[in-house]
């Protein structure tokens, strides 16, 4: 601060040396001396003023100095009190936690008296058990000297006693059951002996069934068969379910083989098993889901199938419906053959023959190839599949020449041109060719539809499936009719009818399933 009032003093003396000059310069014609002392004058005046300003300054400068020292002992002061008040409520802080911990270091000692005092008593209360327990030990063995002065032998003497008994007991119902079994055995010995030949026949042929009655799905890995079982068999047991047939998980290395004597069950039940290894989501929802859409891709299939069929064929103006059926075909077999191939494989033969005698191609061809569209849907109608399939032809506008070719190609009706005579040749052709059938099949194809038949006759039964080659009836009956009493009885009734009605080696199994299902919807 001082520096600087000195430089403005210095600054005043330069500014009045520089007035001093400048009226010498202006006023050139006066005399020196006058203009001399004028300067003079005006340069005391500028030094007392100049003088006059540096004081004033210094003492303002002072002044702030004062102002200064004064405020930062105030500050001081102000910060050594708050040092104080925080150290004071510290020490209140300490004090009162100084105080807690005491009282809980209390607590604790008390706490600890009362485990002391209850361990104790917890050593009076066993003490006396112990007594009690021997005084038990004690009047138990008086008891046992006792028992054993009165009954007059020994505890081991009474045990080897009972044994003995038993043992008694166990081999006389021994002898009867033995004898039993061996009366039972002479009088159903020649009825044994045949079933038993019969069943070692069906394992022989076991290989032409399983060509057509079982498909092999291949796993990624056979984790995968964990997979497919599920909790408890949840999920096998809803694909069984679901598609109606038998999935067999074996020791087979990454595969699993599904089987059922109804080829479409199978083909679906197939290719729903490969989507769920594909997707890997298993689980009873989504298996009913696939099965859904999968039948929907089988029906298109079959559609296919038909038109094709027709196609190569070339017979054209067929149904819509009659196509369809004619595309089931692909899906059915006659004693071994697949009757879509034989189909087809019958009108070209018919078609060659009637081209050769010169009959009518095109009715040969349509009757060769619509022969066997009965056997689609013998299953549900009543008769033979040749009057089934006439009757099914002429309701969709067949020609009356080519529905007597269906009608008449086993001799069930008259022959009323020479194209069916044409259809009958070609179709024992086609199915006479070495390798083209296998009566075995036929038999049992009948054998399982008639199990199913028979299941379907009784009241409350909803579906009923026939698996394992025809060696179980697997039947769905509807809960709100059948309850689980009624379910045993149905059960025993079907077994005996079946017995009845049927002839067939080994034993079926009568398995019936009731389950009740109940869905809600939130909103």
């Amino acid at each position: 601060m001082e520096i600087q009032d000195l430089t403005t003093v210095v600054l005043a003396v330069v500014v009045a040396i520089v007035g001093i000059i400048a009226g010498y310069v202006v006023g050139g014609r006066r005399s020196v001396g006058a203009l001399l002392k004028k300067q003079q004058d005006e340069g005391q005046s500028a030094l007392l003023e100049a003088s006059e300003d540096a004081k004033q300054i210094l003492d303002n400068a002072e002044a702030e100095k004062a102002a200064i020292l004064a405020n930062a002992d105030s500050d001081a002061q102000r910060r050594v009190s708050e040092a104080e008040t925080k150290i004071s409520r510290r020490r209140r802080d300490l004090s009162d936690e100084d105080e807690r911990i005491q009282r809980r270091r209390k607590d604790l000692d008390n706490r600890m008296e009362r485990l002391e005092q209850r361990d104790q008593q917890l050593n009076k209360r066993q003490s006396r058990l112990d007594r009690k327990e021997n005084d038990l030990k004690k009047s138990e063995a008086i008891m046992v000297e006792r028992l054993e002065v009165i009954a007059q032998m020994t505890i081991d003497e009474a045990r080897q006693q009972l044994l003995d008994s038993i043992e008694l007991d166990a081999r006389n119902d021994m002898a009867r059951i033995i004898r039993q079994v061996e009366a039972e055995a002479r009088e159903t010995a020649d009825q044994r002996a045949r079933s038993l030949i019969a069943m070692a026949i069906q394992r022989l042929a076991s290989e032409q069934v399983n060509e057509i009655s079982v498909s092999v799905v291949h796993l990624p890995s056979d984790d995968m068969k964990g997979r497919i079982i599920g909790r408890n068999g949840r999920n096998i047991r809803s694909f069984e379910l679901a598609t109606g047939v038998d999935v067999v998980v074996d020791d087979s290395p990454e595969s699993v083989t599904i089987s059922s004597f109804d080829p479409v069950r199978r083909e679906v039940a197939k290719r729903t098993m490969a989507k769920l290894v594909v997707d890997g989501r298993i689980h009873p929802a989504r298996i009913e889901k696939l099965v859904e859409d999968t039948r929907a891709e089988v029906e298109q299939i079959v559609r296919e199938e038909g038109e094709r069929a027709a196609y190569e064929t070339g017979i054209h103006g067929l149904h819509t419906e009659v196509l369809k059926l004619l595309g089931q075909l692909k899906f059915r077999t006659s004693y071994g053959q697949n009757q879509h191939a034989h189909a087809i494989e019958t009108a070209h033969i018919a078609g060659m023959i009637a081209m050769e005698l010169g009959a009518d191609v095109n009715i040969a061809k349509a009757g060769g190839l619509l022969h066997d569209i009965g056997k689609a849907i013998d299953h549900s109608v009543e008769g033979t599949h040749a009057l089934i399939g006439a009757e099914f032809v002429k309701r969709y506008g067949g020609k009356d020449a080519v529905v007597n070719c269906v009608a008449a190609h086993h001799h069930e009706v008259e022959k009323e041109c020479v194209e069916a005579f044409i259809v009958e040749a070609a179709d024992a052709i086609s199915g006479a060719r070495p390798g083209a059938r296998r009566e075995s099949l036929d038999s049992y194809i009948r054998r399982v539809k008639q199990l199913e038949e028979i299941a379907n006759t009784f009241d409350g039964v909803d579906q009923s499936y026939a698996l394992q080659a025809g060696r179980e009836v697997r039947i769905i009956v509807r809960p709100e009719v059948v309850d689980d009493y009624a379910s045993i009885q149905l059960a025993r009734d079907i077994a005996k009818r079946i017995e009845n009605d049927m002839q067939y080696p080994g034993q079926i199994k009568v398995h019936v399933i009731r389950e009740t299902r109940r869905v809600e919807y939130a909103k």
